[in-house]
């Protein structure tokens, strides 16, 4: 494979937004829960308005021996006191499962730091799936110089 890894385009948005869907079901599939909703027109729209608003933003990692997508990083800003400020955060991460072991996830979090360092943050934070079915994620985050530094992450649905 050669690999480039580029800020998302105009022709990558439809590939993304089924990459997330993959990503979920994934997930879903591992730990025997539907615990996302998801909708692929919905996703595509959701992240166009999101990195137009430049609240968001997509690396994207490309076989260009065949022009095909086979992953993406993604990264927000957040704020905290304990994190001295302005800091960035990973929501998701995937590989095309024909694409892992082949250092494409440790390319897009290369790229992903070098991003943070132009935007002044001072750290990354990323939060694996349910352990132990994501081990491996985990021992992926710990073998590309993340540390440990919390427990679960825990969230509560909103209702409108």
């Amino acid at each position: 494979m050669n690999i480039e890894i580029k800020p998302i385009r105009q022709e990558d948005y439809l590939d993304l937004s089924i990459m997330v869907g993959e990503l979920l079901n994934e997930i879903m599939t591992e730990i025997q829960n539907n615990a996302f909703n998801y909708d692929q027109a919905k996703t595509l729209e959701r992240a166009k308005d999101l990195i137009s608003k430049d609240k968001y933003w997509v690396y994207i990692a490309k076989d260009t021996r065949v022009g095909a997508n086979v992953g993406f990083i993604s990264l927000y800003e957040c704020y905290a006191l304990y994190a001295e400020g302005a800091y960035g955060t990973i929501p998701e991460l995937y590989v095309r499962p024909s694409a892992r072991s082949k250092t494409i996830g440790k390319q897009l979090l290369e790229e992903a730091g070098r991003f943070a360092a132009n935007k002044g943050w001072k750290r990354l934070e990323v939060t694996t799936p349910r352990l132990p079915e994501f081990e491996r994620t985990l021992h992926f985050y710990v073998s590309n110089q993340f540390d440990i530094s919390g427990g679960k992450k825990l969230k509560i649905e909103i209702k409108h």
